[in-house]
């Protein structure tokens, strides 16, 4: 989650992720070894908006408002395809981005106060990050090995609230998506 700003978490922070769990043969190994979030205990992911509200402002209403954010959007899939690069970062880039965007957009206009990266960049690139802090040479090796094990898709049917609280990060609620009718 915290991706390519720094492998520093802090306790209390929060997060909100699509857990994306078909990406994990072809990325675990890379990212228990490379990726300071899976070392954290976060399982393959995009990141809806990280980071959200500190651990003190999550209750039950807060709660209760997210769950409604979310159930406004519906169900879709993902497809994993290919690869993409941040500088010193290898991410899976999942298609199509819109629904994605929508989410963290949704979001972001209900908590203000809680841009995507501290507001850090102008613009949210969603991603699956698999390495970070790698020189490109790394990063040319294991695209070879990860974009070997591509295409994959997923059905994204929920959105995952995370905190971390020192040591690892944790699930602390789930919250569905609008079903597929069809």
């Amino acid at each position: 989650m915290a991706d390519e700003q720094s492998s520093v978490f802090e306790a209390g922070q929060t997060g909100l992720v699509i857990g994306v769990p078909e990406a994990e043969p072809a990325v675990r190994g890379w990212r228990e070894r490379l990726d300071p979030a899976a070392r954290a205990g976060v399982p393959a992911h995009v990141t809806v908006l990280y980071p959200f509200l500190d651990e003190s402002r999550i209750d039950e209403g807060l709660c209760t408002a997210l769950a409604e954010v979310f159930a406004r959007h519906a169900e879709f899939d993902l497809r994993f395809a290919r690869c993409g690069r941040f500088p010193g970062v290898l991410y899976l880039a999942p298609e199509p981005d819109g629904p994605l965007r929508r989410l963290t957009e949704a979001v972001v206009a209900r908590w203000p106060e809680a841009p995507p990266y501290a507001g850090k960049f102008t613009e949210v690139v969603p991603h699956l990050t698999v390495v970070q802090g790698e020189e490109d040479e790394v990063l040319d090796e294991i695209e070879a090995a990860v974009g070997g094990r591509l295409p994959f898709t997923c059905r994204v049917s929920s959105v995952d609230l995370m905190v971390y609280d020192g040591v690892k990060w944790q699930q602390r609620a789930s919250f569905a998506l609008l079903p597929d009718t069809d």
